[in-house]
């Protein structure tokens, strides 16, 4: 059809999509950017934040992703990401549980490298609040 492009979002754990669709927004490293059908050939690298995907039918669904990459041909993009979660599934009441335990792992470090792995996972857990933010979703 020339009016939609084949998308497939992959991540580690698993296909979370693979359909015909209208549009895809992707939350590039250099910028974000749209993808409609026959685009040009390209490749990005993601950063965290939301990957909008409009369907053939209008209907908008949006996916939180963190690191990867894009690949754009003309009939097809592909986002390979390190983590892909579909909006509707974050909890954030339980985010910012996980975010409070994270700051108190933080301040309870032993050590400098127990503090550095608990401010790593704290920073990715903020990435995920303020991507909802800034897409308007909290």
């Amino acid at each position: 059809m020339a009016d939609t492009i084949r998308f497939e979002l992959v991540s580690p754990e698993r296909l979370l999509m693979s359909e015909d669709v209208a549009q895809v927004d992707v939350p590039g490293a250099e910028g974000d950017f749209g993808v409609l059908p026959q685009h040009a050939p390209a490749i990005a690298t993601l950063r965290a934040g939301i990957l909008s995907v409009r369907g053939s039918d209008n209907a908008k669904r949006d996916v939180f992703v963190r690191g990867g990459f894009a690949e754009v041909r003309p009939d097809l993009i592909t986002v390979l990401a390190e983590q892909a979660i579909p909006v509707e599934e974050i909890d954030e009441t339980i985010l910012a549980q996980e975010i409070q335990n994270a700051e108190e792992d933080v301040a309870d470090a032993k050590d400098e490298l127990a503090r550095e792995k608990a401010q790593h996972h704290l920073a990715r857990l903020k990435e995920v609040i303020a991507a909802l933010k800034a897409a308007g979703h909290g």
